[in-house]
């Protein structure tokens, strides 16, 4: 038996490890995946918005030019190394089945075997499952859908026109990308705004901490604003694209009928290709506990913190601020359940 579980082996999943490391506690981690896997299978052009200096976890910085932005490349590659340098105990091709309490110890059942811990930490991470509207399944057979996790890159698509449906950073990067090749248009059900990748020379994320933005708490003001205006495209490709032409925006996506895609505002599209850039959901379906989820299917928390003894969120967007399920942010939350968990042992050690 395990002091601790982590499931997932994503960004969140490691800098926990990182923390169970110092810490000196038997873990474990579980993925269906390698390493690095993920970032492997996102688009060939991707490169992150954030520098390299605001894209490490602890313990181990991303090599190269702070002020460089990193591709999707270098990440899977960092985080391989990641894993590597503190010799974190990995189990990989490893699906969890379900995950149950008994006795106060949480049995976690795969494919292979079960596993048994006191403490459970799911780092299974924001993109989980493929959100693609119900109406996609009106559109004919012969119109190419991909949702942007299959995207990798313009030559999986047929001749003719493309909609990209969904207006943030990912479809943003994505329009552009295409928009060289093909008529592109991009659906949208907000306002898009911008901002600048860098400001007098500065990373735009180094401004966002001079001022304290990305230290920004999820129940604060201005964490609460931020949340409901959504995330900027970072970045002005899109907006040039827009300007010239090369990409047209459409009004939200609402349904579907054969080679056409009706907006909001009552106009068609016939389409030829459609890249869904529309998120993804939460899939926790094979998690056994009871009063953990609210009535969306969301994760009951506080920090990532349940109120199930031992069990534990982490990687959740906004867990308790802006970078919490980012690169740049998730090290400072690990190292806050850790602190949580150690508390229990420490106060073990002192019965005694």
């Amino acid at each position: 038996m395990y002091n601790t579980i982590v499931i997932g082996a994503g960004q969140a999943g490691l800098a926990m490890g990182y923390y169970l490391r110092q810490y000196n506690h038997s873990f474990l981690i579980l993925d269906s995946e390698e390493v690095g896997e993920v970032w492997d299978k996102r688009y060939d052009s991707l490169v992150l918005f954030t520098p390299k200096s605001f894209s490490s976890l602890p313990g181990l910085e991303l090599n190269g030019d702070p002020d460089g932005f990193p591709s999707k490349d270098e990440i899977s590659q960092y985080l391989k190394v990641y894993a590597q340098s503190f010799k974190l105990p990995i189990k990989y091709n490893t699906n969890v089945i379900s995950v149950r309490k008994k006795n106060d110890i949480f049995h976690i059942s795969t494919e292979h075997m079960e596993y048994k811990a006191e403490n459970i930490i799911i780092a299974t991470g924001p993109f989980q499952r493929p959100r693609i509207p119900a109406f996609a399944n009106k559109l004919s057979k012969e119109i190419v859908q991909l949702h942007s996790s299959e995207y990798q890159n313009p030559s999986q698509l047929k001749e003719g026109n493309v909609l990209i449906v969904g207006g943030g950073n990912s479809g943003a990067q994505i329009a552009v990308e295409i928009s060289r090749e093909k008529k592109t248009y991009l659906s949208t059900g907000q306002r898009l705004t911008f901002l600048p990748l860098t400001f007098r020379n500065r990373s735009i994320f180094w401004w966002f901490d001079k001022v304290g933005v990305l230290k920004a708490t999820s129940n604060s003001f201005i964490g609460k604003l931020i949340q409901k205006r959504g995330d900027p495209i970072f970045g002005y490709d899109l907006k040039y694209a827009i300007r010239s032409g090369d990409v047209v925006i459409k009004n939200r996506s609402i349904d579907a009928k054969e080679d056409k895609i009706k907006f909001q505002d009552n106009t068609f599209l016939d389409v030829h290709n459609i890249i869904w850039a529309t998120g993804f959901t939460s899939d926790y379906s094979w998690l056994n506990v009871s009063r953990i989820l609210d009535e969306k299917g969301k994760p009951i928390h506080n920090r990532g913190i349940t109120n199930i003894e031992g069990l534990y969120f982490l990687g959740l967007p906004w867990q308790y601020r802006r970078g919490s399920a980012l690169l740049q942010g998730v090290g400072y939350d690990a190292e806050y359940l850790m602190k949580h968990i150690q508390k229990k042992y420490d106060w073990v050690v002192r019965e005694k």
